[in-house]
């Protein structure tokens, strides 16, 4: 499986893929800041603005010219926190999980983060993303702080929790 940082080249097989894969994971219930799955010209907007942001790094993982996952990292806007970056998203198709997917993107996130200088790499995550939590705290990813039931889907409610990897020595 390829992993590889996007820098203007997505394909139109990748970015239809890619609206695929965030369709079915949000019908599905997944945690990736949708309630209802984004329209594939959304995607196509966030994926090749993410590809064309000097402040951001878009990951990409496939195969035979498919899509099977993708994640990214944006810069803060504000001044005080620009050295630092947000993991905003990671997703890997559900036929695709448990073989490390997820892993080598986040690697590959967390290798383009420090070649950029971010010193503090953050994402958040809802709370019963047990999966999720494993595999960033296996990259040296620390919870500093939870919002309780502060997701809202419906009736539902779940934790918000705050993950930091700081890069600076």
């Amino acid at each position: 499986m390829l992993v590889r940082r996007v820098a203007h080249d997505l394909t139109e097989r990748e970015l239809y893929d890619a609206a695929g894969l965030l369709e079915r994971l949000v019908a599905g219930g997944a945690a990736l800041g949708w309630v209802d799955p984004p329209p594939a010209g959304e995607v196509r907007d966030l994926l090749t603005g993410l590809a064309e942001d000097d402040d951001a790094v878009l990951v990409v993982a496939g195969e035979q010219g498919r899509l099977h996952g993708l994640g990214y990292w944006r810069r803060y806007d504000r001044p005080t926190h620009r050295p630092h970056a947000d993991v905003e998203k990671v997703a890997v198709d559900p036929a695709h999980q448990g073989r490390g997917l997820g892993r080598r993107i986040m690697i590959e996130l967390i290798a383009a983060a420090r070649e950029a200088g971010v010193e503090v790499l953050t994402l958040d995550q809802r709370g019963d993303n047990l999966r999720a939590a494993a595999l960033y705290e296996s990259l040296g990813f620390r919870q500093y702080g939870r919002l309780e039931r502060f997701v809202a889907v419906g009736d539902q409610r779940w934790d918000k929790l705050f993950y930091a990897l700081r890069l600076a020595d």
